[in-house]
């Protein structure tokens, strides 16, 4: 009886609970039925000059761009006068679908236990369901690369969309990336750093020769599947690396500090890797060095303080200009750390990089085209031109200015519902303070 109504007791504690929301109101959209044509906007291409002109896509991609277009007879017509047409922007480092809030550990599925874990794909952890997505495709962004983290080899970034009921509609087909924690190499002296200098130096060094160990073996695995064909035993850790060895998979290495990116460059030159410097906070100083070999980076956020005492203000703001002016290729992410909720702010770093020296299509490129050739599918997104994918976006003015709005979006055609989780939220304050002032 003691059993039967503790049991009961638990079941009724249980049901009285408040229901949670387990998921966003939002619907994925439709596939596109129709050819649609966009007129009289401010067109971004991205890849050429800005134009007042006509857009029309069909079938998901762009069938033909101009200053005057003929509509189909069965096109949906848009006008969009004053209106500005920009491609989706990307985001090309984030965690977006692994983390909802960062104080909540059961909403965090970022990385995995162990230290060698290449063969993870963030992909399949994605929540196509977060509430975080509506949030962020409500400020025009579309794409981003979400990636694990954690560890030493944290596993494979993967291309995302932001719009699809599960994470195989929302996969941009892609080599993505397999990202690398890059160990420290320059040890820092602060008391509050923990271990001796010296004994981060070892650590370093261990993690480099773990790295190089792992490599070698990888490489005798890929001999002996060619030799040995489906007789050799599967490997799913060295099979997810053969890719990295051949140049097919970049690798995405973690480097802000001077020592760090050159430690990363050097190896990836020596084991033939192709490499890409996510951070780059010291990149300007080693702009010969990556030149030479031809290594872009993805800035981790513009509107950031300095990291040491002895740089400017503006420091993070004139990065890209910097980087820019010694001609490294580069994007602009706008996700510091795991801090996934504030990557709807991405086209306001972009802005701020404007304000401090580039221009605004080199600003706009660095959140379209940039990533989007740094990750291989510039054949497919980052730029407006015919026979690209359709994802796109129409906005009430220039989506550098905060007070600007997306009007309506799309991914492969498909029409996005730009509602979110904020906006409910507004609308249900701004009715209570209605109400108030007509009690008044």
């Amino acid at each position: 009886m003691r059993t039967l109504a503790a049991t009961c007791l638990l079941l009724f504690s249980f049901l009285a609970l408040p229901t949670m929301p387990r998921a966003s109101d939002e619907l994925p959209g439709k596939p596109q039925e129709s050819p649609i044509l966009i007129e009289g906007g401010t067109i971004h291409p991205v890849s050429g000059p800005s134009f007042v002109g006509s857009l029309l896509f069909d079938k998901g991609r762009i069938a033909a761009i101009g200053k005057k277009l003929e509509a189909p007879a069965d096109a949906e017509k848009i006008d969009a006068a004053g209106k500005h047409i920009f491609p989706g922007f990307f985001d090309a480092y984030s965690q977006l679908g692994l983390t909802e809030i960062n104080a909540v550990r059961a909403t965090r599925d970022l990385s995995e236990s162990g230290r060698i874990n290449p063969n993870i794909r963030a992909l399949v952890a994605v929540n196509p369901d977060s509430e975080l997505i509506p949030v962020t495709r409500a400020n025009g962004i579309l794409l981003t690369l979400t990636a694990p983290s954690g560890g030493l080899v944290s596993g494979l970034a993967s291309i995302i969309q932001l719009d699809g009921w599960t994470w195989e509609d929302m996969a941009l087909p892609s080599a993505g990336g397999l990202y690398i924690n890059w160990p420290t190499a320059n040890p820092a002296s602060s008391w509050l750093a923990g271990p001796a200098a010296k004994n981060q130096s070892a650590n370093r060094d261990r993690r480099l020769q773990e790295l190089r160990e792992l490599l070698d073996e990888t490489r005798a695995y890929g001999k002996a599947r060619a030799s040995r064909g489906d007789d050799q035993p599967v490997d799913a850790r060295l099979e997810a690396l053969l890719p990295a060895l051949t140049g097919e998979l970049p690798v995405i290495a973690r480097a802000e500090t001077i020592k760090t990116i050159q430690s990363a460059v050097t190896f990836a030159e020596r084991q033939g890797l192709r490499l890409i410097i996510h951070g780059g906070h010291d990149a300007p100083h080693c702009a010969a060095l990556l030149k030479k070999h031809k290594i872009p980076v993805i800035l981790r956020a513009v509107y950031r303080l300095p990291r040491r005492r002895a740089e400017p203000y503006d420091y993070r703001f004139t990065l890209p200009k910097r980087l820019s002016d010694a001609g490294i290729p580069f994007a602009i992410s706008g996700s510091p750390t795991s801090r996934t909720a504030h990557m709807r702010n991405l086209p306001y770093h972009a802005a701020m990089a404007a304000a401090f020296g580039l221009s605004l299509e080199q600003a706009l490129e660095a959140i379209t085209l940039a990533p989007a050739r740094i990750l291989g599918v510039a054949d497919r997104v980052g730029s407006l031109e015919k026979g690209k994918h359709a994802t796109l976006f129409i906005s009430d003015g220039h989506m550098f200015e905060t007070s600007s709005k997306v009007e309506r979006a799309f991914i492969q055609g498909r029409e996005v519902d730009l509602s979110s989780r904020h906006k409910r939220l507004w609308h249900k304050y701004r009715e209570k303070y209605r109400r108030q002032r007509e009690e008044k």
